[in-house]
């Protein structure tokens, strides 16, 4: 089974040329499906039962994933039982009747006003923390997302002019003002940054750099809000993404309408952008009930 892991990894590595982001989650996602029909005895894809697919999605949910991750392993699953079809390694694709996940609307978690304040709230003592406090300015100030981030280049910003060029979904490319507390991170860290490039192998391209002076990562990044969020005792359950969702909500609380925060945020639909309306009507309804002179007593 481990062999024809491999073989669908090379094959939507190479053939489909899906992208870095996704292989990765794919492989992590078929690594834990592989640990799990181990752990049940089973030693071919072929002895997959509808069932046990079932279980194997419930266990996930107590687990805690949420339902974006759990949907994600399923298709992760779906299509490596279908390349194994397609490719004459198993006869019968279980797959074909499993179960979607009904989904789920969940609000986008925010940051409270004065948790953005002492979150970006950095003390600076090295050309990293100069990183950081411009890595944070620029998510939260710009709205990106943490792919968006962490594929900046030195090309990608043009400070006379106060903007940013992003390469969003679909290589489709946007253009996003540089407000002045990030404009000023960035260009402290930049007069600190070629300290970061004396470093081997490194990448005089990328904007912001890790300690071996190559980009920085998803991963790397995400280690570094979850050390912030500790070191300042942080409650909010925060991830990157709720650096975007703050920016979004904010501005709508602000008076920007939907059409400007969805060109800004990068989304096709405005419908996405819609459901930033709902945490500020729930906002509204918490206030009116706590405020309300006339609430019960």
């Amino acid at each position: 089974m481990e062999d024809d892991i491999k073989d669908y990894i090379s094959f939507i590595t190479l053939e489909k040329k899906l992208s870095n982001n996704t292989i990765y989650n794919y492989t992590k996602d078929l690594e834990s499906y592989l640990l799990y029909l181990k752990n049940k005895k089973i030693s071919n894809f072929s002895a997959v039962t509808l069932k046990l697919l079932n279980d194997y999605v419930e266990k996930l949910r107590k687990d805690g994933l949420n339902y974006k991750s759990v949907a994600r392993h399923i298709t992760s699953i779906r299509e490596l039982h279908k390349y194994l079809v397609l490719n004459n390694r198993i006869t019968n694709d279980v797959t074909e009747n499993f179960k979607t996940l009904k989904s789920e609307k969940h609000l986008p978690s925010v940051l409270k006003s004065n948790e953005i304040a002492t979150l970006l709230d950095i003390k600076i003592n090295n050309a990293f923390k100069y990183r950081d406090k411009a890595m944070l300015e620029i998510m939260y100030g710009a709205g990106l997302r943490v792919s968006e981030l962490v594929n900046l280049t030195i090309y990608s910003v043009d400070l006379e002019n106060d903007i940013i060029l992003i390469e969003g979904k679909g290589n489709k490319e946007r253009i996003v003002p540089l407000n002045p507390y990030a404009k000023d991170a960035l260009q402290n860290y930049l007069e600190v940054r070629p300290s970061l490039l004396k470093r081997k192998n490194g990448n005089p391209e990328k904007l912001f750099l890790n300690n071996h002076g190559k980009g920085i990562t998803r991963q790397g990044f995400n280690l570094i809000l979850k050390n912030l969020l500790t070191e300042k005792n942080i409650k909010t359950h925060a991830t990157p993404h709720t650096l975007r969702h703050t920016f979004a909500t904010d501005l709508l609380n602000n008076g920007a309408d939907l059409k400007s925060i969805q060109e800004l945020l990068g989304h096709s639909d405005i419908s996405t952008t819609s459901i930033y309306t709902h945490v500020v009507n729930n906002k509204l309804k918490s206030d009116y009930m706590k405020y309300n002179a006339r609430k019960e007593e």
